[in-house]
């Protein structure tokens, strides 16, 4: 396995720091919801460094490192954009103004490296002292497959707190108002904390527990922590600019949690049979290498960008996925509505209104086992007439 330089090292944390400060000091220091256009063109310019990255990363380092970095870096993007589903449910329970949530996202993204980064330390420090670890892994990964195949849901229904916020909520003193961007308020004549750090304290929360489920995946490709470390750190990179630019699409990926579990567990597999190859338990073929089967580097990363293209068209071809598009589309354009103000000129509200109208019409014609489907459905009609309500006077 080639070795890194501790100056490349340092050049590559250099290069992850300057990143993160950049979006710090000219993303996030004023509050602003960012449009389709801006998204999308941050979006493709940190997916293009990553892929200039593994480039070099492939020149220097070789053809079996380099695509030891792709089939890294895609698992832990898909994983990251499955995390997207949450992070919507945990912004819609605090309610999270739209124009702070860039600030909460950048917080999240940094508490999940410096997380992640301990956790690939210590993830490597057992994997040199105890090779079993790997059927540890393994077993994780098949346990998180399996999950993954019960039937998923992200909606209203999932919106409560976790634990740590739940804890933190009845030891201290809370504002159930956001006060802009500040973490600590004035509330009822005491110091008290906003929604705003609460929902960072979510952030985090969840952060650590996806960690349990990426880091395992990304050793389970790789033993070089350089590139578990590369490969992690840049798909955590532009994930604030992903959500705002699919965050209203993820809807449309009604097989990701499938293709998911499909990836945990083709790597689940290939853990289980590097553990046997590797065994040293006394209980396993009596201490002895297991005569198994190997899955290259090179075929992994085909596996997996396999399964998530198939993953992908079977979504975007599926009618389930066209209706369940359809439904967010209505609700977005009911919630744009209802958020104007009563200041919002008129020309404004009749094109919003009009939007809604043709939503409506859309989820209207769908089918009835689609229409089955939707999640809270007197909720939305009862906002759906406050819209027509509101449009005639």
């Amino acid at each position: 396995m080639p070795t890194t330089s501790p100056l490349v090292w340092e050049a590559t944390i250099a290069l992850i720091v300057a990143l993160l400060a950049f979006d710090y000091f000219f993303h996030v220091r004023k509050a602003h919801a960012p449009s389709l256009r801006e998204a999308a063109v941050w979006s493709a310019l940190y997916v293009g460094i990553a892929l200039l990255f593994g480039a070099g990363v492939w020149y220097w380092g070789g053809a079996t490192m380099g695509a030891e970095y792709f089939s890294g870096y895609v698992t832990e993007k898909a994983l990251s954009v499955d995390n997207i589903f949450v992070f919507l449910v945990i912004m819609a329970s605090f309610k999270v103004p739209r124009e702070d949530q860039q600030k909460v996202l950048l917080f999240g993204i940094t508490f999940a490296l410096i997380a992640r980064t301990v956790f690939i330390l210590l993830g490597a420090a057992l994997i040199e002292r105890f090779s079993w670890v790997f059927y540890l892994f393994g077993l994780a990964l098949l346990l998180t497959a399996g999950n993954l195949l019960k039937p998923q849901h992200h909606g209203e229904e999932d919106e409560k707190p976790n634990i740590v916020v739940r804890l933190v909520r009845k030891v201290f003193h809370s504002s159930p108002h956001y006060d802009g961007d500040k973490l600590f308020t004035t509330w009822q004549g005491k110091r008290a904390l906003t929604p705003m750090l609460l929902v960072m304290l979510a952030i985090g929360g969840t952060d650590i527990l996806f960690a349990f489920d990426s880091i395992p995946a990304i050793f389970g490709l790789t033993q070089n922590i350089y590139i578990v470390f590369t490969a992690t750190a840049f798909s955590l990179l532009g994930l604030r600019q992903l959500y705002f630019l699919v965050g209203g699409l993820l809807e449309r990926l009604v097989y990701l949690s499938l293709g998911l579990a499909a990836v945990l567990g083709f790597i689940g597999v290939k853990l289980v049979l590097h553990a046997l190859h590797e065994n040293n338990l006394p209980f396993i073929n009596d201490g002895d290498p297991v005569p198994v089967i190997e899955i290259s580097t090179g075929l992994s990363l085909v596996v997996i960008v396999g399964l998530l293209v198939v993953t992908v068209l079977a979504s975007l071809l599926s009618p389930k996925g066209r209706a369940k598009a359809a439904v967010t589309e209505l609700r977005r354009h009911v919630g744009d509505y209802l958020a104007l103000g009563d200041d919002a000129p008129a020309a404004e509200r009749a094109r919003l209104h009009a939007q809604v109208v043709a939503a409506e019409a859309r989820v209207h014609a769908l089918e009835p086992r689609f229409k089955a489907m939707i999640t809270h459905p007197k909720r939305l009609q009862h906002d759906v007439e406050r819209v027509h309500a509101a449009q005639r006077g």
